[in-house]
Parts: structure tokens; sequence; C-alpha cells
């Protein structure tokens, strides 16, 4: 008797073959992606965002290399808006949005390859404690550096991708 598994699965094969879908990183440690990932140096990046985002995203390319054949550079805007009054005229909630503007560049030539953006957003309770509200903050940072970098990434190996043909 065949896996039933394998009978639910086949349709949904059979569709994305037909659909001529790959995956962006078909090929692993050698597809154009990652290749491309792996060759990027990231321009250092101010304020304490720019820091979060940066780690992140060398986390996302992997090793660093000592002579990038690419740059990328990452310009970020990080805002904090409250919203909500409470009845003490105190803001109840914020929204923490951080957008960044990257650029890949050729490093022999800076010809820009990719113009592009990015951006994420998440809401902060604001509660009696600025402690509490601190530490929710830095939260928020480090959660959205890590959607932005993921983002970038992404959109990266896609242009990889789209110029390897």
């Amino acid at each position: 008797m065949p896996d039933l598994r394998l009978l639910l699965l086949l349709p949904t094969a059979l569709a994305v073959s037909a659909c001529n879908l790959s995956p962006v990183y078909g090929g692993g440690g050698g597809s154009a992606p990652a290749t491309l990932l792996a060759d990027i140096g990231i321009a250092p990046i101010p304020e304490r965002s720019g820091f979060m985002v940066r780690q992140a995203l060398e986390e996302q390319f992997g090793r660093t290399v000592a002579n990038p054949r690419y740059r990328l550079e990452v310009v970020l805007d990080d805002q904090i808006t409250a919203f909500g009054l409470r009845g003490d005229s105190s803001a109840a909630r914020e929204r923490r949005t951080l957008r960044a503007r990257f650029r890949l560049l050729d490093a022999a030539t800076n010809q820009v390859l990719v113009d592009d953006t990015a951006s994420a957003d998440a809401g902060i309770d604001r509660v009696s404690s600025n402690f509490a509200v601190v530490a929710a903050e830095t939260t928020a940072l480090e959660r959205l550096s890590t959607d932005i970098a993921r983002q970038i990434s992404a959109r990266l190996a896609r242009y990889a991708r789209a110029r390897q043909g």
C-alpha cells in the first residue's frame, strides 16, 4: 500500500514543477545567492540600531571576507511614535518603526547593483515602569533588526538568482 503522505504531496510537487518555481538557494553553498552573500562586505552603520542590523546581516550572510567583491551600504531611520492616550495624558502604546535604505555596490567600480528599501514595525505597550518600557523598546529593536536583515538578505538572494539567468 503506498504511503498516504506521498500521495498527498504529489499534486503539490506537480503544481510547483509545472510553474517553473525553484528554490532560491537551490545548489546549496555553491548557488548564486549563497556565493553573492558570502562575498559582501557590510559598511559600518551608525547608532545602536545600525550595530544591531549589521550584526543580524553578518549572521544572515555567514562569514565575512577580507577583500569583498561587493559592498552593502545601509541607512536606517528608527522612529518611535506614541499613541493611545490615557486619562493622565500619557501614551498607552508606542510603535517602533525601522526603515532601511540599502544599496549593493560593486566594490571595484562603485556601480550600484541594487537600490531598495526594507521596513518593519512593532507595537509596544507603555506601562508604569520606565525600565520595562526601555526593555520592551530594546527587544522590539532586536526583532526589527533581524527582520530587516532577513528582508535585505532575501532581496539580495533574488537579485543573485535573477542575474544568474
